[in-house]
């Protein structure tokens, strides 16, 4: 299997994403912000229908399109807690016309560039078997420096997303550190889509950030699991994938399930032994 060129940048890809996206996933999903996060993954989609229109990779489109997405959907008021349902459901709603509009954006930049039906499909389902020197460099560089912007604001991104009204006493630049997380937050959701494609981001943004949430995992022990995680998933479904002739897609997609579905099996059987 790892005889051929295809698939080494294949496992390295999944390597860089699955890093990426299992640290990143982690805050997403501890912050609430899932839906903001499966919303990127399609505006990316307009991204890189304009980069084909135009005749640049699709990687470059996708990250600058959800880049600038993610500065919008950050740019919130800090507010207070009494009304953070109210604040949620306007920046859900906020999220939701964003996506329908890029989505039709998407669709009109296909057509002008007379794209053929495979290409939107690779693009919607991604295409890791395809990853070539170029697209591998510049994964690692977006790996590279999402991983060390988020590294930066790591503490006080925490620190204002468990106490928020605390962290804005302590002088915590509530909105700068919103928008630039939804950034990190866009930009690993581009770079997934390189891998499970735009309609399957979950699988690996949010699928092993919310197992290891639901394990109860202190936040280093979360983030290290949500990462080994991610990658292991993306391994397997390159394997199965290379045994099954089943797209990689979809193997991690199901991994990423049921992996959830045994954190929680686990949970409750923890509880439950615990009140014997």
């Amino acid at each position: 299997m790892l005889a051929f060129d295809f698939m080494r940048h294949a496992f390295l890809a999944v390597t860089l994403v699955g890093l990426l996206c299992g640290v990143t996933g982690w805050f997403l999903v501890l912050r609430g912000q899932a839906f903001a996060g499966h919303a990127l993954s399609h505006i990316a989609f307009t991204g890189a229908a304009g980069a084909m229109l135009l005749g640049c990779p699709p990687l470059s489109g996708m990250a600058l399109t959800a880049a600038l997405a993610g500065v919008v959907l950050g740019w919130e008021p800090p507010g207070d807690t009494a009304r953070a349902p109210d604040r949620q459901r306007g920046r859900d709603t906020a999220t939701g016309l964003l996506l329908a509009a890029s989505l039709g954006c998407g669709a009109l930049f296909l057509q002008w560039a007379n794209a053929a039906s495979s290409s939107a499909t690779l693009l919607l389902f991604g295409n890791i078997l395809g990853v070539d020197r170029l697209t591998l460099i510049l994964l690692c560089g977006l790996t590279i420096l999402c991983l060390g912007a988020l590294a930066v604001i790591a503490r006080p991104l925490l620190f204002a997303t468990l106490a928020p009204d605390l962290a804005a006493a302590r002088g915590v630049a509530l909105r700068g550190v919103s928008v630039g997380f939804m950034v990190i937050v866009a930009v690993s959701s581009a770079a997934c889509a390189e891998v499970t494609g735009v309609l399957l981001v979950f699988s690996l943004l949010t699928g092993p950030a919310a197992t290891m949430l639901r394990l109860g995992l202190s936040p280093w022990p979360g983030l290290a699991g949500a990462a080994s995680l991610a990658v292991l998933l993306g391994w397997a479904g390159l394997a199965l994938s290379w045994w099954s002739d089943a797209p990689v897609s979809f193997w991690i997609s199901a991994l990423a399930a049921l992996a959830y579905l045994l954190a929680v099996a686990a949970n409750s059987f923890h509880r439950r032994f615990r009140t014997f």
